[in-house]
């Protein structure tokens, strides 16, 4: 599949208001956003939990761009703020008691990746439901909008790329043609660390989530490296 967007956003571990993002797409985004086109809902928490044990995921970055921190303030007591809120399924969500009810002036930073292009090969463990079919299909004809990271991080262009044969997803990365906007040359990526591979440069990555709980929970090896594709025709 590729990401493709004037922003996107690779949510990292937030601190307070500050919602920094990794370089790279994390699991438990692509498996949101493969939720999302499934049509899941929060409820399906459990669905969301296996498929995110199932997934397997390496990126590759065809186009980096650059980072944007965006200043962002909000109001919170406004009476139409107040209370109740609808979300894009048109569907009333009201503000529960915590952090989320406060009133008055909240101030916070995010950053966005800017007009950037990634490549990112997934593959799945187990023989059963959802299969790779079926999220190869729900990424051609989604049940909702689909969004990078963040809602206002709409793709500019067809998620879904291609279904390839390969050893590992770090084979098929380097054997799918670059986009045609990248630069020549080794492209950055990051695929799952193998235990037997300690000459490579590992890193731990917090990319996990607890579904049931919604909230961030659990981190994964990743190997940081290049790869080295062929050119686009």
């Amino acid at each position: 599949m590729r990401l493709e967007a004037p922003l996107m956003s690779f949510g990292g571990p937030q601190v307070d208001s500050i919602g920094p993002t990794m370089d790279f797409p994390g699991t438990s985004l692509l498996c949101g956003l493969f939720a999302n086109a499934l049509g899941w809902h929060h409820r399906d928490a459990d669905r969301t939990q296996r498929l995110q044990d199932r997934l397997r995921v390496a990126a590759r970055a065809d186009l980096p761009g650059q980072t944007l921190t965006d200043y962002q303030t909000a109001d919170l007591g406004q009476a139409f703020l107040i209370d109740t809120g609808w979300t894009t399924r048109h569907e009333r969500e009201d503000r529960v008691s915590g952090a989320s009810s406060r009133t008055g002036t909240h101030i916070r930073l995010r950053d966005y990746l800017v007009d950037s292009i990634y490549t990112v090969a997934i593959s799945l463990v187990g023989e059963e439901q959802p299969d790779i079919n079926a999220l190869a299909a729900a990424l051609r004809s989604p049940a909702r909008p689909l969004f990078i990271g963040r809602k206002t991080c709409i793709p500019a262009a067809p998620m879904f790329l291609d279904r390839v044969r390969a050893a590992s997803l770090h084979q098929a990365l380097s054997d799918t043609t670059r986009h045609p906007r990248a630069a020549s040359g080794p492209l950055r990526a990051w695929w799952p660390a193998d235990a037997s591979r300690l000459d490579e440069q590992q890193q731990h990555v917090a990319d996990l989530r607890d579904w049931k709980n919604n909230v961030h929970s659990g981190r994964r090896r990743v190997c940081a490296g290049t790869v080295d594709p062929p050119e686009a025709a």
